[in-house]
């Protein structure tokens, strides 16, 4: 039985945790003594519990996120119940900054603050050999990264099968921007780049076909991307998958020559955008040229096949809804193939928190801390703003509507939107748990009562659409005779909004 564990509970099934390969790979002589055991969120604590306590561990190490900081709580309070002493220790961005209040702090015996990858292994041997350090909280440095064993050989066959492979070329970012815990670094420091090409070229060898850069700044050092995308190129395949998050007003001559030899399918870039309006911008200390953002983008949608996925950030200091408006119509104008809309969160020890005064901005106090109200976006605002984030997703974002979407956006795509998000939670109340069908029927029905569509244009592109999605329902606007079609989905689902329906 090993000694120590390393858990974490992933949101998915197919997430992996690069975090404690890390640790596992960095254990030294005590790695034979230590084991990995990975969960979901969605197992009950006290199973979770159980199958820890089932290898009578000495010392548990947590990667605690705020994803599933709720979730970490409960399983150590339950480990503490059974067997108090264990060694509980802590680490992960969620408990590195402001623990002193933090419940979950209060259940564990030790807390690093801070990268872990060396400062673990030495905790652990401390504890083993009887000599505990004093402090509860320990405060750990980035490490040099040429001391790092790199902990790609951890994953195992299995993880290969099914999971998410993560890698990094490099660590930190050299920006500023507030409402990201990146803030705190002083620059961006690569991998030594020969070593990281050899353990991809190995995972490469092992089956790895999609490889999803962690990186914040792929594109910083331009000279190692290249030689990344050059090594890449050379293995390319059909099966090719790489996720990398980029700078987006940053695209040199030598990334874009290789961008392009790229095929359809093996490219995804993360682009964050958060804003255009430049005052919101400096005011949360982002350096962005919009205008080189723009023209970047163009050309990465007219001349690469590279799937692009772009972010916005919702309730930036600064930000009304009309910036914040204007902000997702110039984004739309883009192309991107998808518009991730995301509200913000006031993250532990994010200097975004400097604003909270000025702008009397209300954060829920449990995770994910998503900004609930302030004084430019009032708390209904913010309600109507998280479901046109959701409805977006399921509609937008989905890829299932390309026949409707130039009548779904029009000339005004936040304006309409909005309206047919409004109307979507008035005619069902709910934001979640659409089956297919009935999103194609609430969809053709927003169409027109919403948005003025003419019924024929409505059922053309969805029927388009629904029959290019290869499902095999009948939803009830297929039907040929549009007004039976219409009471046929009325009868199985009441559309008419609850709200009016109620002082009706």
């Amino acid at each position: 039985m090993p000694s120590i564990l390393l858990s974490t509970l992933n949101a998915r099934y197919f997430h992996s945790s690069l975090g404690l390969r890390y640790l596992l790979a960095n254990m030294g002589e005590l790695q034979a003594d230590t084991a990995l055991r990975e969960f979901i969120i969605t197992q009950r604590p006290v199973d979770i519990a159980e199958a820890l306590l089932s290898a009578r561990p000495r010392i548990i190490g947590f990667g605690v996120y705020i994803w599933n900081v709720a979730e970490t709580a409960q399983v150590i309070a339950a480990l503490k119940q059974v067997r108090p002493e264990i060694v509980i220790v802590l680490g992960g961005p969620e408990v590195s900054y402001e623990w002193e209040e933090q419940a979950i702090v209060a259940l564990a015996d030790y807390v690093i603050a801070g990268p872990a990858d060396l400062t673990f292994a030495g905790l652990c041997r401390r504890l083993l050999e009887n000599d505990p350090p004093p402090e509860k909280v320990i405060a750990s440095a980035p490490p040099p990264l040429d001391q790092l064993v790199l902990p790609y050989r951890l994953y195992n066959d299995e993880d290969i099968a099914h999971r998410l492979i993560y890698v990094e070329a490099s660590r930190g970012c050299p920006f500023k921007c507030e409402f990201c815990l990146s803030a705190l670094d002083k620059t961006a420091w690569p991998f030594s780049l020969e070593p990281l090409l050899m353990e991809l070229g190995s995972l490469h060898e092992r089956g790895v076909r999609q490889f999803k850069f962690v990186d914040r700044t792929f594109n910083l050092n331009a000279k190692i991307s290249a030689r990344i995308l050059d090594f890449f190129l050379e293995r390319l395949d059909e099966r090719l998958f790489l996720h990398f998050e980029l700078i987006p007003d940053h695209l040199p001559a030598a990334l874009k020559e290789r961008i392009v030899r790229f095929p359809a399918g093996a490219l995804q870039f993360e682009i964050g955008i958060q804003s255009f309006n430049a005052t919101v911008q400096a005011l949360i200390d982002r350096k962005q040229d919009n205008a080189r953002t723009e023209d970047n983008l163009r050309w990465l949608r007219r001349h690469t096949q590279a799937h692009l996925h772009a972010d916005l950030i919702v309730g930036l200091p600064g930000e009304d809804l009309a910036s914040f408006a204007a902000g997702f119509n110039r984004l739309v104008a883009l192309e991107p193939h998808e518009i991730q809309v995301g509200i913000l969160k006031r993250l532990r020890g994010a200097p975004i928190s400097r604003h909270t005064a000025a702008f009397d901005c209300r954060y829920n106090p449990y995770p994910p801390y998503n900004l609930l109200c302030s004084t430019l976006l009032d708390f209904a605002t913010m309600r109507r703003l998280e479901r046109f984030a959701r409805y977006w997703d399921l509609i937008g974002n989905s890829g299932r509507f390309r026949h409707a979407i130039p009548q779904l956006l029009g000339d005004d795509p936040f304006g309409r939107f909005m309206a047919l998000s409004d109307w979507l939670f008035a005619a069902t109340d709910q934001t979640h748990q659409f089956a297919l069908e009935r999103l194609f029927d609430l969809v053709y029905q927003g169409l027109i009562e919403a948005l003025n569509v003419d019924e024929p244009t409505a059922r053309e592109t969805l029927t388009a659409d629904y029959r290019a999605s290869h499902a095999k329902g009948h939803p009830a606007f297929l039907r040929v005779d549009a007004a039976s079609a219409t009471r046929a989905a009325a009868r199985s689902n009441p559309l008419t909004p609850r709200r009016q329906s109620r002082h009706a």
